[in-house]
């Protein structure tokens, strides 16, 4: 790989690493600032924030990333690119139910099958 395309992986990876890093952050935050309302809605919102520009980062260095390897065929992007669809519809409902753990839980471990995911394509 070129210099060139060494810094897309980078950008890949470190926007990935905000995404599911922002997750514990936020998982942690959450029992200690629930009696703290307007400071959590604060962290949930500047994470918000970076997660929806971390997200348009991956989707962006991902198509250029499958499409310099030739994967857009293969079973292990098609299933990725699904979870990602599930993710973000899964992010769209925590925001009107920001409170079901559930839902949350369910972002988490879908995250963590599509970095499971990326890791196999990258192999």
């Amino acid at each position: 790989m070129s210099i060139g395309w060494d810094a897309v992986v980078y950008l890949h990876v470190v926007a990935m690493a905000f995404f599911l890093g922002g997750q514990f952050l936020v998982a942690v935050s959450v029992p200690v600032l629930r009696s703290q309302p307007e400071l959590l809605r604060a962290v949930a919102r500047r994470f918000g924030s970076g997660s929806l520009a971390a997200l348009a980062v991956l989707a962006a260095t991902g198509a250029a990333l499958a499409s310099h390897e030739h994967l857009w065929g293969t079973s292990t992007l098609q299933l990725k690119i699904g979870l990602v669809a599930l993710l973000v519809v899964l992010a769209l409902a925590h925001l009107r139910l920001a409170r079901l753990a559930a839902l949350q839980a369910a972002i988490f471990i879908v995250t963590l099958v599509v970095v499971w995911l990326g890791v196999r394509l990258a192999v």
